[in-house]
């Protein structure tokens, strides 16, 4: 049996109940506002960030202080297409992808 003919077994009205029709389409409806609700709430705000991310990972420059994933704390001395070229301390330059740049360290409110 596919999902249509499903669906239209569900729809027709049961020969002794004529409210079953009334209810199958409640249930639809719930399923339907369920699924409007978890994608504002939950898939919307993380496509936002998403974006947000990667137009900041695009936009890095020379001279940017980053934090890595692995909480590495550096600053950019050479930006290429994938990778990045961050210095960590006096003379210790470490290459990382740029998918691993997670924010900018200058704009983190130190303590």
């Amino acid at each position: 049996m596919n999902i249509l003919t499903f669906t239209l077994l569900q729809a027709a009205p049961a020969a002794g109940n004529p409210g079953a029709t009334g209810s199958s389409w409640t249930m639809w409806l719930m399923l339907i506002l369920i699924f409007v609700v978890m994608w504002f709430f939950m898939i919307r705000p993380q496509r936002k960030q998403q974006k947000e991310l990667q137009k900041f990972r695009d936009g890095l420059q020379k001279g940017d202080k980053i934090v890595t994933i692995g909480g590495i704390y550096g600053t950019v001395v050479e930006v290429k297409d994938k990778t990045l070229l961050i210095e960590v301390d006096n003379n210790v330059k470490i290459r990382v992808d740029k998918n691993s740049v997670v924010q900018d360290f200058s704009t983190v409110n130190q303590q």
